[in-house]
C-alpha cells in the first residue's frame, strides 16, 4: 500500500491542533476593506477560528491523512 499524499492546498490553509481540532483563517479579509465592509465585520474576521467537527473530520480524513 503506497503512502497517501497530503493535499498541499489544504496543508497551507489548515493546521491540526494537538486536541484534534482544525484551525483556519477567516474568509473575506483580502481586499475591499475600506467602505464595503463594516468596522465590526473587519474586526471579527481577524485571527483564526476552529472548524466545526464535521468539517474538521472531512479535512483530516480526505485532505490531510497524516495531519
Amino acid at each position: 500500500m503506497p503512502k497517501l499524499k497530503t493535499n498541499r492546498g489544504a496543508a497551507k490553509r489548515f493546521k491540526v491542533r494537538k486536541s484534534g481540532g482544525v484551525k483556519a483563517k477567516h474568509a473575506g479579509t483580502r481586499h475591499m476593506l475600506t467602505f464595503s465592509k463594516s468596522r465590526n465585520k473587519k474586526r471579527q474576521k481577524r485571527g483564526t477560528f476552529e472548524l466545526s467537527t464535521s468539517e474538521a473530520r472531512r479535512v483530516k480524513q480526505d485532505l490531510m491523512p497524516y495531519g
